[in-house]
Order: structure tokens, then sequence, then C-alpha cells
């Protein structure tokens, strides 16, 4: 496994792995090989895994970027204590097979005196964007600069990030990236929660706490399930779930259409149930997805 930090050695290593004979089966640009992304902030756990594996099946070759991404943090936010275990890492991708590894520092992504940012307009300021102000401008910019660089023919992110997928969708086609963005599934512990770096900043008893969110949405989907669609209803009944933990402070709830993430106000088809809250000084987010019987059976006809 090749561990690159230059722009340029990336590149080469990328048009490298693109002319080695591909693998039967695999899908391919212009007879070379195709490569796949998953973009990582580091601190890796088995939802960053997952990805890898969901790159390897349809890829033939897979870089993993790793990269504490300034430009998406406030200033009052945990850029300077975010987790980072580099060679922990490196020896989990080893293991799976990656092919390279892109470990920039700050300068190499961000040149001095750099000025150019990708905005996103009305997306970026729904859901997270709202919460955080610029948070959304610094994730495309950063994805940006990676489509750039390694040019992949996937790339691969976590529905528990579901904003962050809607915005880079939106920007792939406003941008014409040639790079195919997959979602893959939300990836959880065996009692529920989100796998996410931030959960290593949990205490026991919030770790405990922080389970409510996903109870929260599982209600929220239990009533879908029983035929209720009004957004205010089903945001009530997740509300009612969340006060039993009166010490994690929501951040929002919403109902809204999963790729403009504008408010639904009757789910029609599917939506996106999107929920951050604070767990002690610890934001956390999750989602669900609703779905019609009908609507899910006509997408897997078209998969």
């Amino acid at each position: 496994m090749q561990r690159i930090s230059l722009v340029e050695e990336m590149r080469a290593a990328v048009q490298s792995l693109r002319g080695q004979p591909a693998a039967a089966g695999n899908g391919k640009m212009h007879g070379a090989r195709s490569v796949g992304l998953v973009p990582t902030m580091g601190a890796l756990h088995e939802g960053h895994l997952s990805l890898v594996r969901a790159a390897k099946a349809s890829c033939d070759a897979v870089v993993v970027s790793i990269f504490v991404n300034p430009t998406q943090f406030g200033p009052l936010e945990d850029f300077d204590i975010y987790p980072r275990r580099v060679e922990q890492d490196c020896a989990l991708l080893e293991r799976e097979g990656v092919d390279a590894v892109f470990l920039p520092s700050v300068d190499e992504m961000y040149p001095p005196g750099a000025t150019t940012y990708v905005d996103v307009g009305k997306i970026g300021e729904k859901l997270d964007g709202a919460s955080r102000p610029g948070h959304f401008r610094g994730v495309a910019t950063v994805v940006s600069k990676l489509f750039q660089i390694v040019d992949p023919d996937r790339a691969f992110f976590g529905q528990k990030d579901a904003a962050q997928v809607a915005v880079l969708r939106r920007m792939v086609r406003d941008m014409h990236f040639r790079t195919e963005l997959v979602a893959c599934p939300i990836v959880r512990e065996n009692d529920g929660l989100a796998m996410s770096s931030r959960n290593s900043y949990l205490s026991a008893d919030e770790r405990e706490q922080a389970l409510v969110l996903n109870k929260a949405l599982r209600i929220i989907q239990s009533r879908f399930n029983e035929g209720e669609r009004e957004a205010e209803r089903l945001i009530a009944s997740g509300l009612f779930v969340m006060s039993y933990e009166p010490m994690v402070r929501i951040d929002y709830l919403k109902v809204v259409h999963p790729r403009t993430l504008e408010d639904v106000h009757t789910v029609d088809g599917s939506a996106l149930v999107a929920l951050a809250a604070f767990v002690g000084k610890t934001r956390l987010i999750d989602n669900v997805i609703l779905e019609d019987a009908a609507v899910a059976v006509t997408a897997a006809g078209q998969a």
C-alpha cells in the first residue's frame, strides 16, 4: 500500500494504478482500470471500512484520503482535538487491501495565499449548513480538490452524513464532475448508535444518553409505517422520545426532501428525517429515509 502526501505524487500514482490490467467484471473508463475514492478525516471505524469494501467490490483500485479539513470546522468547533490516528488507520487500510492512502498536509491542500472556495448556494444553508455556517463550503471545496487530484470513477460516502451527500450530489451535477457519487448505508453499533469518530468523545453516561437519537428515529419510522404522513406529527413523535433524555440538547429534527434538503410538510414518496443533537459537548447526527413501499419497489427495479 502506497502512502502519499504530495498532490503530484498522488496524480502519478493514480495514473500508474489505471495502467495496470483491470480485474475481470469491474467497470473501466476508456480501457483503464477504474479507481474508487473514499474521502475520510481519519480515526477510522467500521463505518469507514464498509465504504472501503464497497469501493473494492466495484472498482479495480481504491484510494483512501485522510485529511482533517480545517475549512469545514467553525472557530469554536473541534478541529484541534479531532482524533488523529494515522498509523492505526493505515494499518487498518493495509489489511483491507487499499492500494494507496493520500495523507496531505494543510499547506499541500490549501497552498499559502489560496482564496478559492466552492460556494454550494442555498442547499449549503440547510440542516448542518444552518447550524454550522460555512461548513458545506469547506466540504465542497476539499472534495472538489480531491476529485481534481484523484479523478476517481466513483467516490464513496456514508449515508449518515445525508446532508453532505445531497450537497455533494448537487456539486457533482453543477460542476460536471465525471465522478459517480455512491452513498452507502449507515453502520451502527449493536445497540443502534450510528458509528462516528466523535463517539470517542462520549463518557459512559453520555454514550448511554446518545442512544435516544436512534430511538427517536425508529419511532418516527414506525409511525410512518403505520400510515402517518404529516411531517409535523412525525417530528412530534420523535421529540416525545427525545424528551426522555433531557440532558441531550436537540439542534434540529427535520423532515426534508432527500436531494434538495427543503422542508417537507407531507411525505409523498420518500423523505429524509435528519436529527442533530448535543450529548454533553459532543454534537452527533443521525437520520433515516422514509420511503413508501411502491417507491422502494420502483427504485429496486431500476437498480
